[in-house]
This record gives C-alpha cells, structure tokens and sequence, in this order.
C-alpha cells in the first residue's frame, strides 16, 4: 500500500505517513509506483530501430543495385567513363556503410527488447551518427534515443532491468 501524498509504502492500519507525515484517512490505495522513463519507453524504442534499419536496409539494397546496374553500363547510354569509374564505387561504398549501420541498428533494436546490458550503449552511439546522417527521421530518432537513455538516472535505471532480466 502507498501514500496517496508522497507514494511512500504505507503499512495496513497505519494512520500517518512515515515518509511525509499526511494523516492516512479511509482505506490505502494499492497502486503501484509509476514506471520510470527508461521502463516506459524502451520496447518503443527498440521497436523505432527495427524499423528504421529496415528502411536502411531496404535503402541500400536500392543504392547497391543502382550502382551497379545504371553505372556499370553508363558508357553505353553516353556518359563519359569517369562518371561511371568515379560514382560505382563511391555509391557501392555508401551501400555497404549503410547496410552495415542497419545490421547495428537490427542488433540494437533486439538488444533494447531483450534488455541486453550492452544495448544501451551502441543504441546511444547509433543514435548520435543517426542525428547527422538520416536528416530528418534518424535525426529525431537520435534525439529520442538520446532522451530516453543518456541521463545517468537512466544509465540507472535501465541497468536494473538488465539485472532484472538476468535474474
């Protein structure tokens, strides 16, 4: 039973808060404590990198398969030969980097589901490379991201769900 002032545990028949001293009148509500940041909104956003790293992914295949089919044989639709030498590789590069970043993504979105203790961390350093590069969907993921976990009560937090988990 909790105090309807200050939320402190309140024994049965206990008539004022030991916590905060208002006089417990009629009967002790049984609520529970409200969830903490971290606890209310980390299965979202494990579930926003799910789905951010499948448009990654769907966006590199796009990306690899571009470059390599319409710059593979530019030469034949009369562009020069740089064109094709310079930006075939340049773009399968970027492909890759992104395929790359949208596995991390994958991994990160599981881990936060799981409450994996090193989830935090690489979703916090997805999230500051997605503020820079995914104008304007990974820059408010990142934004998100960061709110939900960089503040130390959140380091906290989230730390005791990972042990809760492993228990």
């Amino acid at each position: 039973m909790f105090c309807d002032g200050c939320g402190a545990t309140v024994q049965s028949g206990q008539r004022f808060c030991n916590n905060c001293g208002k006089q417990i009148v009629g009967p002790v509500s049984l609520a529970q404590p409200r969830p903490g940041r971290v606890q209310a909104h980390v299965r979202l956003l494990a579930l926003f990198w799910l789905a951010f790293s499948a448009f990654n992914t769907v966006g590199a295949i796009v990306l690899y398969i571009v470059a390599n089919t319409i710059f593979a044989h530019a030469r034949e639709f009369g562009a020069p030969e740089a064109a094709g030498a310079f930006l075939r590789p340049l773009l399968s590069v970027i492909a890759i980097l992104l395929l790359a970043k949208a596995a991390l993504g994958f991994i990160a979105g599981w881990g936060l589901l799981q409450h994996e203790s090193w989830a935090r961390i690489l979703a916090l350093v997805l999230g500051f490379i997605s503020l820079f590069t995914n104008i304007p969907f990974g820059t408010a993921l990142g934004i998100y991201t960061m709110w939900v976990l960089l503040s130390s009560d959140s380091e906290r937090e989230y730390e005791a769900l990972a042990a809760a988990r492993a228990a």
